[in-house]
């Protein structure tokens, strides 16, 4: 009898842990987040003030509260970004309470060591590359954290959630390691690294059901506002100085509101009325472009994203 009381309490206990889909991502990504701490000397986590550094940063309190991130935070700064996320990113900052690295674009076209593109359709977005190698031979980081996911581009389907970079930065889609039962395999030569996605198995709606569940505030460009954009290449775009308007291009004040936050110059909005989340994420159940299908810089060539990757970006 004593054993079958016993039987039932565990019953009772195990059938209790209600876990769903969104508490098994978190726990993974939880696990890989503590596994760079365990494993790397010099970790990084790269922001960018998107909805996926920022979820990740929401990760990585709850991996490593109420102690400090084991990573400060790195930002590629194009110069060329939307104001909203600039004062998102140094608000979120001063707010958590960790240390903030900027690499400057703008200081590596100074440098000389990129040439700034030129051109109705000149973009900074491709010259990240060279201030994030910079950056992280500067700091001497080992493993650099971000929010990319497999299904945002199908380059990035590719990628393990350890990714080995050479001693140039350089990704060999060739050289994926295997990752059998949740084990990572961090080991890398003198001046390699490893990029590190503990996200790459969320969804875009994934992530938006995580934001809603833990109650995350975002950029204000992710929700419906009134914005000046002009239409470039079938696609919506904030107007601003940054896009090299000419007589051409006609302003319209339209609705809008932004899936995926990068440099001015190539991403597009969408119109919208989205102004909830729950309105979001009805918005993207029904909607059957991608999310990167608003970023112009995926579609130099079919393989624009894998090019950039074999480059060295992120």
């Amino acid at each position: 009898m004593e054993i079958q009381q016993q039987q039932q309490r565990q019953h009772f206990i195990m059938s209790t842990y209600n876990f769903d889909y969104l508490d098994e991502l978190e726990a993974e990504a939880i696990h890989i987040l503590r596994e760079v701490a365990g494993q790397f000397e010099k970790p990084a986590l790269l922001f960018s003030g998107g909805k996926d550094s920022i979820t990740l940063v929401r990760l990585a309190e709850k991996a490593f509260r109420p102690g400090k991130f084991p990573f400060p935070l790195v930002h590629i700064d194009t110069g060329h970004n939307f104001e909203e996320t600039i004062t998102y990113r140094d608000q979120m900052v001063e707010r958590i309470g960790e240390k903030l690295i900027i690499g400057s674009v703008q200081e590596s076209i100074d440098q000389g060591k990129v040439v700034e593109q030129t051109g109705k359709n000149a973009s900074r977005n491709a010259l990240q590359t060279v201030t994030l190698l910079d950056t992280i031979a500067k700091y001497q980081f080992d493993a650099c954290i971000g929010g990319a996911r497999r299904d945002e581009e199908k380059a990035r389907a590719k990628e393990r959630i350890f990714s080995v970079r050479d001693e140039f930065g350089q990704w060999d889609p060739k050289r994926q390691r295997p990752e059998l039962w949740n084990i990572y395999n961090g080991k890398i030569h003198k001046g390699e690294n490893i990029r590190v996605f503990p996200i790459s198995n969320w969804t875009e709606l994934d992530v938006w059901n995580y934001i809603r569940r833990e109650k995350i505030d975002l950029p204000s460009i992710y929700f419906s506002h009134e914005r000046d954009c002009i239409t470039r290449n079938g696609q919506l775009m904030a107007a601003s100085p940054f896009l090299n308007m000419d007589n051409e291009d006609v302003v319209e004040r339209k609705q809008v509101r932004f899936r995926t936050v990068g440099d001015m110059s190539c991403t597009a909005a969408v119109e919208s009325d989205a102004t909830l989340i729950d309105d979001i994420i009805s918005e993207i159940s029904a909607s059957k472009i991608s999310e990167r299908g608003a970023r112009l810089d995926d579609k130099v060539s079919e393989a624009a994203m894998e090019d950039r990757k074999k480059g060295g970006y992120f």
